[in-house]
């Protein structure tokens, strides 16, 4: 609380310094911006069309990348021909993916499009960690009690593996929000953050460039914060279950 009150300060003394709300407006402007936007029944459209998005995105990201760790830890020749190109989408900004997606995808599924591609290698890389950790021995322990593949798998393989997944899929939402909004900026599909953001640029509207900013970084922190808990409940109930099933 003290650190936010401390930027505020900052914020504020910047604004009074420049002296130019079209270059710094005040944070009681920029509030009163969200608020107004916020009263309309039109922001709150634009912001679950832009939820909707990065969300479908994000989950399918999951899933693919999930696979792609299965594959790549059990398959050399997956491993050959997957990593390379996972490691390059990795690393490439997101910009070039959504001038070079424009040209074969619709403006209003690039952002999902993007926030998928942009969790797939974060999950894979972690996932893949978390299936090559891992211990021999509780695989030698589930030859010994005669589990088959299943009980393998439900006992032994998933609750080793969910830490890395539940870490994945924190950062992976954080990545895929940014990206999507990015994505929306350039795109420019109808009832988008991100094409707001560019009309409010274009127009000179510098306060609403800050709301629209505050509600991104906002619904990102809490969608962020939203999943953890989701996750740290969902890891210790199966870590609980595997115990008792251990015992059994």
């Amino acid at each position: 609380m003290a650190a936010a009150l401390f930027w505020l300060a900052v914020w504020q003394v910047a604004s009074l310094l420049v002296g130019q709300e079209l270059l710094v407006p005040a944070p009681a402007v920029v509030v009163a911006t969200l608020v107004g936007l916020a009263a309309t029944p039109a922001f709150w459209e634009t912001v679950g069309w832009s939820l909707l998005r990065v969300g479908g995105g994000f989950v399918a990201g999951v899933v693919v990348g999930c696979v792609a760790a299965v594959l790549t830890t059990r398959f050399r020749t997956a491993d050959a021909l997957l990593s390379p190109a996972l490691r390059v989408i990795r690393a490439a900004p997101v910009a070039s993916f959504v001038i070079l997606a424009l040209v074969w995808i619709p403006t209003g599924r690039l952002p999902a499009f993007i926030s998928f591609l942009m969790v797939v290698p974060v999950v894979w890389d972690n996932v893949a960690a978390g299936i090559r950790s891992v211990r021999r021995e509780l695989l030698e322990l589930a030859v010994v009690f005669r589990f088959g593949w299943w009980q393998t798998l439900r006992r032994v393989r998933v609750p080793s593996v969910l830490p890395f997944l539940a870490a994945a899929c924190a950062t992976g939402m954080g990545l895929a929000w940014k990206s999507g909004v990015a994505a929306e900026v350039i795109s420019r599909p109808p009832l988008s953050i991100g094409r707001q953001l560019q009309d409010a640029k274009v127009y000179l509207e510098t306060p609403a460039v800050f709301a629209w900013t505050i509600t991104v970084v906002a619904l990102s922190l809490v969608l962020e914060r939203l999943l953890r808990l989701a996750l740290a409940r969902f890891t210790a109930g199966r870590g609980s279950g595997g115990d008792d099933d251990a015992g059994v």
